[in-house]
């Protein structure tokens, strides 16, 4: 197991899963769903295309996007719906292999997104104090809509810095805003299903993504 200091990183390009040394001022969001091959890899390279979107940075501030399965299939290939669907959205497919979620990843996650209910209660019961930054990626999108961003860390004081403290905020208000039902909060599974469902799948990531991005860069999507 990698210690929680050792192993900060970020993947080497688009289409190697290496690892490199990374300065420990970095914040690493996790996506997690069952296979590792429809929903997180759409949630991931769609929060990737948004970031660079917004901030024209290939290193995003710090900010390190990856995704794991709970039954992850190690090693294949993304959905072939997923790709197109994320090829729609103008964001890169490329050079995707699934991995099955460890502890590793846990540990060095900052903030970890799940796509259901169930996901979040495996990630949690992996331990690891994940309990506090760990949401349904439904979930998050909800909390961080009722913070005020003046309440945030300015840009000035650096991404990472934002990101913490959004996140901090986020698990504060948790126990306050329940969501209306409990599907509300779940991302549901494309997998083998035709591509207007996949598509309907990527709105709804999309959708859940924008107000999460926003919060953490400061910057709005383009009109």
């Amino acid at each position: 197991m990698t210690a929680p200091d050792a192993g900060r990183g970020i993947w080497d390009g688009e289409e190697t899963r290496t690892f490199t040394g990374l300065p420990r001022d970095s914040f690493r969001i996790l996506h997690v769903s069952t296979g590792n091959v429809c929903r997180s890899p759409i949630t991931e390279r769609l929060t990737r295309h948004a970031l660079a979107d917004r901030l024209g940075d290939p290193l995003w501030g710090g900010l390190v996007v990856e995704s794991a399965g709970t039954w992850g299939h190690e090693g294949a290939p993304m959905e072939a719906n997923a790709e197109t669907v994320l090829a729609e959205f103008g964001a890169d497919p490329s050079g995707f292999t699934g991995r099955e979620l460890l502890d590793e990843h846990v540990i060095l996650a900052d903030l970890v997104l799940t796509a259901t209910r169930d996901h979040r209660q495996q990630v949690i019961s992996m331990g690891h104090s994940a309990g506090l930054r760990t949401f349904t990626l439904k979930e998050f999108t909800r909390l961080v809509k009722a913070i005020d961003p003046a309440t945030l860390p300015p840009l000035e004081d650096g991404l990472v810095s934002r990101a913490r403290a959004l996140v901090r905020a986020a698990a504060a208000l948790r126990g306050w805003l329940l969501a209306p039902t409990a599907e509300a909060d779940e991302v549901f599974d494309p997998y083998g299903a035709p591509l207007p469902f996949f598509r309907s799948i990527g709105d709804e990531i999309n959708e859940a993504l924008d107000p999460v991005v926003t919060a953490l860069t400061g910057v709005p999507a383009r009109a």
